[in-house]
């Protein structure tokens, strides 16, 4: 059993490194800063937001993930400005990014509840790998570094977002020069060389009556190397205090991809989520992921938590759909 185990775990890690190098967070559509730039701002109000995930609980080497973002506005809210840390860990591997990000933020209508938003993040990212968590067949492999390895990279990531007071839509793409930069400073051996990855979601918030709203919305990732990842979400809002709700991960095919294994299974997770105010300045957030896949048996799943707080709220807001 142990050793099957391992093999599901190495052929696990080997996809994940191949195709999802940036670290997935369930609850990114409370806080689109995590895949888009052009969010900054967004929520016009002074926030500081945070995550905490542990995937695939019970498996030695699971990924975890941390990030922290700070997010305000400028010039009457005609300017974005979000500062992002987040880190990563799989196994021996490890990541740290920090993103400065600035988003020019273009009113299309009156009252200014309608904007177009155009983003860009300059950051850097540190890539770590500690052989001495490394098991070798051949001791004294010159292959695996003594102690941690790290290299640094600058990046920048870019992006448009749009939204009025009931729907918002928004593209990215990240990792824009990590992967040249480790390309040609020979660092892709010992890591994964960035792939660019692309982010297209929608969603919008519909009022079912007085007390209870639905928000529908979906998440298109993609890095032209493994499947093409998609999220449908559905949550519903009660009392402007509380969401209940889930969302259904799967691969989708878009374009033809001959590289990939042929029997590769779609199903990916089903996850269910609650995201709450516990007064009008704190919001706590908390996302279990289910696996569909074959980790099914061997994992306890993947636990998520989120808190936020907001500087000097303004009530107007909190009957609006900036709760996106």
């Amino acid at each position: 059993m142990k050793k099957v185990i391992m093999i599901i775990m190495a052929l696990t890690i080997a996809q994940v490194a191949r195709s999802q190098q940036d670290a997935q967070f369930s609850q990114y559509m409370f806080n689109g800063i995590y895949i888009n730039p052009a969010y900054a701002g967004y929520k016009e109000q002074t926030n500081i937001h945070s995550f905490y995930r542990n995937q695939w609980t019970g498996i030695t080497g699971s990924p975890t993930s941390m990030s922290l973002a700070v997010d305000a506005t400028a010039n009457d809210g005609n300017v974005g400005l979000a500062m992002q840390v987040a880190s990563d860990k799989l196994g021996a591997q490890s990541t740290l990014s920090a993103y400065a990000n600035y988003a020019y933020r273009i009113r299309t209508n009156a009252d200014g509840s309608s904007r177009l938003a155009f983003g860009l993040g300059i950051g850097v990212i540190q890539n770590g790998l500690n052989g001495d968590l490394l098991d070798p067949l051949d001791a004294g492999d010159v292959g695996i570094p003594l102690g941690t390895e790290r290299h640094v990279a600058p990046d920048a990531r870019a992006g448009v977002f749009y939204a009025n007071n009931r729907f918002y839509a928004g593209f990215s793409v990240d990792n824009l020069i990590a992967q040249y930069v480790m390309q040609n400073g020979n660092m892709s051996i010992n890591f994964p060389v960035p792939k660019p990855h692309y982010y297209l979601t929608a969603g919008m918030l519909l009022p079912i009556n007085q007390n209870v709203q639905l928000k529908p919305s979906f998440l298109l990732k993609d890095d032209r190397g493994g499947p093409t990842s998609l999220d449908i979400n559905a949550f519903f809002l009660l009392s402007e205090r509380i969401w209940l709700g889930g969302s259904y991960r799967t691969a989708v095919k878009l374009y033809d991809k001959n590289y990939l294994q042929r029997d590769l299974d779609k199903n990916n997770s089903i996850v269910a989520m609650t995201e709450l105010f516990a007064n009008p300045q704190l919001r706590i957030g908390y996302a279990f992921d289910y696996s569909l896949s074959k980790l099914q048996g061997y994992s306890g799943g993947t636990h998520e938590i989120s808190i936020g707080y907001y500087f000097k709220p303004k009530k107007v807001r909190m009957l609006t759909p900036r709760y996106f």
